[in-house]
């Protein structure tokens, strides 16, 4: 199961780079200027960072992870961009 969202920001790179680091404590997690990937156990994050938005991509083996990878990056998301609270992430899904 996939799914994706398109966030509208200013700090695209700065969100990406700071999700890596944050999970790259516990989990596998590669980085680069512009593109990241989290692997979780329950399946993985993407992030592609634009200058004025954030491509994020959850892939997960069934609905239950998916759901709850969207939510672990939907909630870590709004933390680190506490000074965006309009921020919205509209997640779709798709097989």
């Amino acid at each position: 199961m996939r799914s994706s969202a398109t966030v509208v920001t200013p700090n695209a790179q700065r969100y990406m780079v700071q999700l890596c680091k944050h999970f790259g404590h516990k989990v596998p997690v590669e980085w680069s200027d512009h593109e990241g990937k989290i692997s979780f156990e329950i399946g993985q994050a993407a992030f592609r960072a634009a200058p004025e938005t954030l491509m994020l991509v959850a892939d997960a083996p069934d609905t239950e992870k998916l759901s709850r990878l969207e939510h672990v990056v939907d909630s870590h998301l709004k933390r680190f961009a506490f000074r965006e609270p309009e921020m919205a992430v509209d997640w779709r899904r798709g097989a």
